[in-house]
């Protein structure tokens, strides 16, 4: 279900016309992701030393839109609550994160020890998928080349 929503963001990014002015008051994007977290600094740097998320001196990262392959749009969609799309985490959210390359990334990551619950190909691209130390599911996404 996520999976064909992100195929059909990227399509309809593709094929849209240039957008008309819209008035103001408007979402523009996804300002962050904030999660709870029993020991916050643990979790931010396991973040940061197996996922390689550069962590800022404030506690926090900084994911810029406008990195080489990255895509052009970030997809919210939420799923029926008692699915089973974010097992086996009890989490209520799941984070999708876009990368380059995700063999060379699964790779680095399976040498940290980091279990690799499921990997998939598919129209929209490459997945993979994990937990972090809260049990919160990322999914790992390499988006099919244009």
């Amino acid at each position: 279900m996520i999976r064909t929503c992100l195929a059909v963001a990227l399509l309809a990014s593709a094929a849209s016309a240039p957008a008309l002015a819209a008035p103001v008051g408007q979402i523009t994007g996804v300002g962050g992701v904030f999660v709870s977290s029993k020991d916050p600094k643990a979790l931010a740097a396991w973040y940061r030393d197996v996922l390689g998320i550069k962590v800022e001196s404030w506690g926090g990262a900084m994911l810029r839109y406008d990195a080489p392959s990255h895509p052009p749009m970030v997809v919210w969609n939420a799923y029926r609550a008692g699915s089973s799309y974010a097992a086996p985490s009890t989490r209520e959210f799941m984070i999708d994160f876009a990368v380059d390359d995700l063999d060379a990334f699964v790779t680095r990551l399976e040498a940290k020890g980091v279990a690799i619950l499921k990997r998939t190909d598919d129209p929209t691209g490459k997945f993979a998928w994990l937990l972090d130390p809260d049990g919160t599911k990322i999914e790992l996404w390499q988006p099919k080349a244009p």
